[in-house]
């Protein structure tokens, strides 16, 4: 059992990534931040909860328990800024998504302590991630990396506006087949939610990384706004929001399988 991921191992081609519901942060670092750090607001509520519909269907889930403050896992080991001409929130967040300081004055996160945070989080979440894709891949012929991220509809540091409630990510096409893309946001399009594909959630790294749909490797990133499935203001979660959610999830997570499938088959009869 691992002190930094819950793992749980599926039966199909589909692996669900949930990196930043994680509320742990250690003593020693939590005894460094300000009460809006220790607060951890930006973490993606219950998300972990939304998703466990999914291991009745098959998939293996792979759930962070450290905060992102800790250290952000959906962003490069060198902390190369993901999206261009926007707010980066970085690998080690320094500031919450409202602009608050997450340390108190004088703290900072020295270069060996980010080193040390790699080392003992970052590194090991990505090796399994990693190596459960190959072994999905090795089993089926191609694997299906699921990124599942919620955010708060209204974040003006970030984005302008309100952020629609389902936004699917697949860094502009790059990360699946587009056939793939367009069945997935086909669902969701007909659902009752508000979509954007490509919009402001294009994928962060996991979905950028490891998307590599010439290896077979497909990834899509899904950012649900939270009022989608939760009470904002009070982090409630709403049982009867959430099962109206999970039942669109659901058929998206179906049809992404399904649309996958027949796009390694037909690669694999052009091969």
């Amino acid at each position: 059992m691992s002190i930094i991921f819950d793992w749980h191992q599926g039966t199909s081609p589909l692996l669900i990534s949930i990196p930043h519901d994680g509320r742990r942060i250690p003593p020693r670092i939590a005894d460094r931040m300000t009460e809006d750090g220790t607060a951890i607001p930006d973490t993606d509520w219950h998300v972990r909860k939304l998703y466990d519909f999914a291991r009745m269907n098959g998939a293996s889930i792979l759930s962070a328990k450290f905060s992102r403050y800790v250290v952000d896992l959906n962003r490069p080991a060198d902390d190369t800024a993901i999206y261009e001409d926007q707010v980066a929130t970085g690998l080690f967040p320094t500031k919450t998504f409202e602009g608050r300081e997450i340390y108190r004055q004088g703290e900072t996160v020295s270069e060996r302590q980010r080193e040390r945070r790699l080392d003992r989080y970052w590194r090991p979440w990505h090796a399994q991630l990693a190596e459960c894709l190959e072994r999905i891949r090795e089993h089926f012929g191609y694997a299906l990396l699921w990124d599942a991220h919620s955010i708060r509809g209204t974040v003006t540091r970030l984005f302008e506006g309100e952020l629609p409630d389902l936004n699917i990510g697949t860094n502009d096409g790059k990360s699946c087949p587009a056939a793939v893309e367009q069945a997935v946001a086909g669902i969701a399009g007909v659902s009752p939610y508000s979509l954007a594909v490509n919009g402001r959630f294009k994928g962060g790294y996991t979905t950028r990384h490891y998307g590599a749909p010439a290896d077979r490797v497909f990834a899509i990133q899904l950012e649900i706004a939270q009022r989608a499935y939760m009470h904002e203001e009070t982090l409630r979660y709403d049982h009867k929001r959430a099962a109206r959610l999970a039942d669109t999830l659901s058929d998206m997570l179906g049809v992404y399988q399904s649309s996958a499938a027949q796009s390694a088959a037909a690669a694999g009869k052009g091969s």
